[in-house]
């Protein structure tokens, strides 16, 4: 086994350099094709998430594997590769085995525990499967970590470690309020039809939201999603929307959960602050959205101040609140000043709503600049030690974006009564989480199962070769029973039967132990060797020992047992 994996995660680069190395559908498939064209990866397959880009390859030489495997995702992903390279990460053999079973298991995620990643884990073997670049080396790893990953979460607490990236984010828009109370009757728009839409889609569904409007480019998968919502028994409402409709719906939901494959932008900061700026305000309490007809016959909602920006005093406390404190809260975000400002030039005036409305994104950003204050590097820190948390009732419209590149616009976390949470903000407020003791079983499952796959590896290394010395010792066989027949012709059938049969028994107990003890040998480390070894003092045919390989990967009966990996 020569496993190779190189790759970079959230562990390993910051959430800008994820964005921009992002892997569409076709470059994925465009990858494995130029991976096997590579001279030194004879099979390949590439788990791409919102948190993590890795290649897996069977190579026969390290350091040129290593070298192309980086090329070729510094190309396919438009990232340089000496920009690229810092946060690239390379397990070989047993560490590259150990680095994806514990990823399955939800180790290695951004939130400790969360199963999504065996789904993603899944479709990186579909992928390779599909695309006939996987051969049995990962098909049996990655058979092998689904199995792992469902043992680690049958056998031990891990889910407790964690949340799903789903469940966790809908706890951060809640801000210390338990969720289901939180998003009752709550109306939510969830942007996309993929799995990652539909899991959130489901979650809202299963935590109390009232309505839920599905917007995607393809109109067809998000009319079956919302019937699916509808069916599934937790009493949700759920309409189908074109991508068309989308700003207009911002005015009228609570809560909006973003998670398409689109290379950029969904909703711009201009698309939100038309829709705090000027949609119908929520209910001060949990409410029933109003069904079609309501809808239809209700007047035009009328425009209403954003939430934070009801009057003069608010900009007032703000004000007072940096000259006292030396920060300025900008839309939940609590920023240290530095240095007094003088004739600060901000393009959004302290006017309240007015001074916003009709802000581009660009001025809107400009704010922000000076809000911060020059504290470029600062940003560039963990942003949990410079933000505070607003309740949650004071969010007029709250986002979250699983997408990676992001759907939403960062700058729209200064907008007032606007709450953002995404990829970058869920790592940095998992990043303090206590590790669940069932982490560390979780551990020693992952350690059990490295050893026990690479033994069967190892193993299975040698069994061509073993089944090839019996070919031969039959072969032996059959020739000597034929030259038996032409010295002594007149033997019968049964006497002719009787002395093949003590023939066999005699080459079957020859090699029976030598062959046994030669797998035991070879499935412990450093025990590759033996094949060649047997090879060599038996005069094996290496072409003989390579058909029997391809024969062995060609058996029906050695196909992947679908029931094997769910």
């Amino acid at each position: 086994m020569s496993l190779l994996v190189v790759g970079l995660s959230h562990r390993s680069a910051p959430v800008s350099v994820l964005e921009r190395a992002s892997l569409s559908a076709d470059a994925k498939v465009k990858l494995l094709h130029d991976t096997l064209a590579a001279e030194p990866a004879t099979e390949a397959t590439v788990l791409a998430t919102c948190n993590r880009i890795e290649l897996y390859a069977d190579v026969d030489k390290f350091h040129a594997g290593v070298a192309e495997l980086s090329t070729l995702l510094a190309q396919h992903s438009g990232v340089a590769l000496e920009e690229l390279t810092p946060y690239l990460y390379v397990h070989y053999e047993d560490r590259a085995v150990h680095h994806l079973f514990s990823v399955a298991c939800g180790l290695d995620s951004m939130v400790v525990g969360e199963g999504q990643i065996l789904g993603q884990i899944k479709d990186a073997l579909a992928l390779g499967q599909e695309f006939h670049t996987a051969g049995r080396l990962i098909n049996d790893l990655f058979q092998q970590a689904l199995r792992v990953g469902k043992r680690a979460h049958s056998e031990t607490g891990i889910d407790r470690a964690g949340q799903s990236l789903v469940t966790f984010g809908l706890e951060q828009l809640a801000v210390g309020t338990p969720v289901a109370e939180w998003a009752a009757g709550k109306r939510a728009l969830v942007i996309g039809a993929g799995s990652m839409s539909s899991l959130a889609a489901a979650t809202l569904a299963r935590v109390g939201v009232a309505e839920i409007v599905v917007a995607n480019r393809t109109a067809d998968r998000a009319e079956r999603l919302a019937e699916i919502l509808v069916a599934s028994g937790t009493g949700v409402a759920a309409v189908a929307i074109p991508m068309a409709r989308v700003p207009d719906e911002l005015t009228r939901v609570d809560v909006v959960v973003s998670c398409t494959g689109a290379t950029g932008l969904v909703l711009t900061a201009d698309d939100v602050l038309a829709a705090v700026s000027w949609g119908s305000a929520p209910d001060p309490a949990p409410h029933t959205p109003a069904g079609p007809e309501d809808r239809g016959s209700a007047p035009d909602p009328a425009p209403h101040t954003p939430a934070g920006l009801e009057s003069a005093d608010v900009v007032a406390r703000l004000a007072a609140a940096a000259q006292t404190h030396g920060r300025l809260a900008d839309a939940g975000a609590a920023r240290t000043i530095t240095a007094p400002v003088e004739g600060d030039g901000c393009p959004v005036g302290p006017d309240g709503r007015a001074a916003l409305t009709g802000v581009d994104a660009n001025s809107l950003e400009l704010h922000g600049t000076w809000a911060d204050q020059g504290e470029a590097a600062a940003q560039r820190q963990p942003r949990r030690s410079t933000r505070t948390q607003p309740h949650a009732s004071t969010v007029r419209l709250a986002l979250l974006d699983l997408a990676m590149p992001r759907d939403i616009d960062a700058a729209v976390h200064r907008i007032p009564g606007v709450r953002l949470v995404d990829i970058e903000s869920l790592a940095e407020a998992s990043a303090d989480a206590p590790m669940a003791a069932d982490v560390d079983a979780v551990r020693g499952i992952v350690a059990q199962e490295v050893a026990a796959f690479g033994a069967a590896q190892r193993a299975a290394h040698i069994t061509p070769t073993v089944v090839a010395l019996r070919a031969m010792a039959a072969e032996v066989v059959a020739m000597e029973v034929a030259r038996l027949d032409g010295r002594v012709p007149d033997l019968d059938e049964r006497q002719r039967a009787e002395v093949t049969q003590t023939v066999r028994r005699v080459v079957d107990k020859l090699l029976h132990a030598p062959t046994v003890r030669v797998k035991q040998l070879a499935s412990e480390p450093g025990g590759a060797g033996y094949a060649e070894a047997l090879r060599e003092l038996f005069d094996l045919d290496p072409q003989t020992v390579a058909s029997v390989s391809r024969a062995d990967a060609a058996d029906p009966m050695n196909d992947d047992d679908p029931g094997r990996a769910s």
